[in-house]
């Protein structure tokens, strides 16, 4: 089987890569820079001219959406927002009329979401992906995501994986976020109650891979660990695992509305989210179902 991804270089999209040449599939990259990738075949693309490399769509079985520009590299203006949305809308848009065009099908079409879709901070409240859209501005981003993918093609299986914080040693938010508490100076962010709903990146590769081979897969799912956790109870266990001590108060609110703007919503907020679809509906077995033993694989 062959498979397409975009945002094949991120976080997901390397590990993911490695697990479906494992598995015997042929993997191609759409990348706006021709660069050597073993055991990958790499073609150009260009959202601005609307240019797809003719060959990349040959004999594809299945498309991997997975780019998009990162919601914390920088500050939210109106223009770094609509580059936000255009960064997971536009590719869809475009593969959808290049498909169309030389007449190809599909055999599924499975795009990142993110949890974020439910709201930035949702307090309390257990969700799962029966919940109601939430109102800010990565709620709609979301929609229009998930919008588009679901109208990808009639003739394609279609998924969501709506993803919580990925943890990863080799990039992403952890590595991030571990520094202080190595330092010794870690703390937790705001209030630290609020909630952090998290996967292993192994475990969320595996749910892709799982969506390729899983005929019955369709809609959207929600790609966190069955047991998500608190920012402070986050921070106390990676400072357990490391043995390192906390002394630090926690970042206070207001410096982080400060420096950061409406970004620091994304930071300060959280969601307690739970995977109800996975549950019922696949055999679906994680790797790291709990917080203590995922830091412990990636921080030792």
């Amino acid at each position: 089987m062959n498979i397409l991804i975009t945002g094949g270089t991120g976080l997901i999209g390397r590990q993911l890569t490695g697990l479906l040449l494992k598995k015997g599939y042929q993997v191609s990259y759409l990348s706006r820079k021709k660069e050597t990738v073993p055991g990958v075949k790499v073609f150009g693309w260009n959202l601005e001219t609307g240019f797809i490399e003719p060959e990349a769509l040959k004999d594809i079985d299945y498309i991997i959406h997975l780019a998009g520009a990162g919601i914390a590299d920088k500050r939210w203006t109106d223009k770094r927002k609509q580059e936000i949305v255009d960064s997971r809308v536009k590719p869809i848009v475009l593969l959808k009329k290049k498909l169309q065009e030389q007449n190809i099908p599909i055999k599924a079409f499975i795009s990142a979401s993110g949890i974020s879709y439910y709201g930035t901070d949702t307090g309390e409240t257990i969700l799962d992906e029966y919940s109601p859209l939430g109102n800010d501005f990565l709620s709609m981003c979301c929609k229009l995501w998930e919008e588009e993918t679901r109208n990808f093609t009639p003739a394609a299986r279609t998924v969501s994986i709506r993803t919580g914080m990925v943890l990863s040693a080799d990039g992403g938010a952890l590595p991030k976020m571990m520094l202080p508490v190595k330092w010794g100076v870690g703390s937790a962010i705001g209030s630290g109650q609020q909630w952090f709903s998290w996967i292993h990146i192994n475990d969320i590769c595996q749910l892709y891979l799982q969506s390729i081979e899983n005929e019955t897969m369709q809609g959207p799912y929600n790609a966190v660990a069955p047991n998500p956790a608190r920012n402070e109870e986050l921070i106390e266990t990676a400072a357990k695992v490391l043995n390192r001590p906390l002394w630090t108060p926690n970042v206070p609110s207001f410096a982080l509305k400060l420096f950061l703007g409406e970004l620091s919503k994304a930071l300060l907020g959280g969601n307690f989210i739970k995977n109800k679809r996975m549950a019922e509906e696949l055999s679906f077995r994680y790797q790291y179902p709990d917080l203590r033993s995922a830091l412990e694989d990636l921080l030792k």
